[in-house]
């Protein structure tokens, strides 16, 4: 077991939800002030030309004085509240691709510091199919396949605080988002299925994806769930912990076996989770720590000019 208490007591508050619970989808919107998009057009403008790579852009310049405080009631939702927002919107029609990410930069740099996704030390990470197999261990983000229910660096440390997509394409057909509490799925464990539970506060063996260096393990060590400190954090992704265990060569138990599968039946279920579709200039954060999220298998655009592309940043908090 890990070194961290099990919940045993169900949680009541916002952040417990099930898709009636928070069924007016008005609520998950966050607008971007005018004095927010004035003040990042106006950097944008000043680094055009300069050559400036987008992840030197300076927080400095958007800050609680030039408008920066329409975004505290985001920050707010992801930390206490329902743990996800979309912000709307980054004017996409109006800006080129480096301008638009630009915006979503600044964007996400008031809400937490950037950190790196992956060894080469990538910031600003393209989530598009680059037409690599999950089976052949490509990360499930560069593929059309379904993602299954997940949260990010699941297998690595440190885990996100917030993952942040901006919709830049959107897909001819399919990649719906979906998401589900963390919460409201331990509830549910805890009500109706407390033996499983029990075996998710173990540890499992996750697939590292190749985001390790020389000499080291090619798989982690984790939990799949852990309450510490009056939080719930979570550590899931069905098909990486498989493929862990297999590389670790430490088979499956029965008990772990069936505790997956019973979580992978409940996150089947309509009533436990919300989905909708992203918009071009939208940005859907979430709180990697406690909500998991699914993107759905799409089929692009032949035009290679017109396919799926969204950008990912991981962010901490700052305090």
């Amino acid at each position: 077991m890990d070194d961290s208490q099990m919940l045993t007591e169900s949680v009541s508050d916002e952040r417990a939800w099930r898709a009636g619970s928070i069924d007016d989808s008005a609520a998950w919107h966050y607008p971007l002030s005018n004095e927010f998009l004035s003040n990042t057009e106006r950097i944008i403008r000043e680094v055009r030309g300069r050559d400036l790579p987008i992840t030197e852009i300076s927080r400095q310049g958007v800050s609680s004085n030039n408008g920066g405080e329409c975004l505290q009631p985001v920050l707010d939702a992801l930390r206490s509240g329902r743990g996800f927002a979309i912000v709307n919107r980054v004017p996409v029609d109006g800006y080129d691709i480096q301008e638009a990410q630009s915006m979503y930069w600044m964007t996400g740099e008031y809400l937490g510091a950037p950190m790196e996704q992956n060894i080469e030390g990538t910031l600003l990470y393209d989530v598009r199919d680059t037409g690599e197999n999950v089976t052949q261990g490509a990360r499930f983000s560069v593929t059309n396949a379904e993602s299954t229910f997940h949260n990010d660096n699941a297998f690595g440390e440190p885990l996100p605080d917030i993952v942040g997509l901006l919709c830049l394409r959107t897909a001819k057909s399919g990649g719906q988002s979906q998401l589900v509490s963390g919460y409201g799925l331990h509830n549910e464990l805890l009500e109706n299925h407390p033996d499983v539970l029990e075996t998710l506060y173990g540890r499992f063996y996750f697939d590292r994806r190749g985001q390790f260096r020389t000499g080291d393990s090619p798989t982690s060590h984790f939990p799949v769930f852990r309450w510490r400190r009056g939080g719930l954090t979570l550590r899931y992704l069905h098909y990486y912990i498989q493929v862990g265990h297999e590389r670790a060569g430490r088979p499956l138990t029965a008990d772990q076996s069936r505790a997956l599968e019973v979580v992978e039946q409940l996150l089947r279920r309509p009533d436990l989770r919300v989905e909708f579709d992203m918009q071009p200039g939208q940005m859907l954060f979430t709180n990697n720590r406690w909500i998991l999220h699914n993107r759905t298998a799409f089929e692009d655009d032949a035009d290679p000019a017109r396919r799926r592309h969204y950008v990912r940043l991981w962010l901490r908090y700052r305090d």
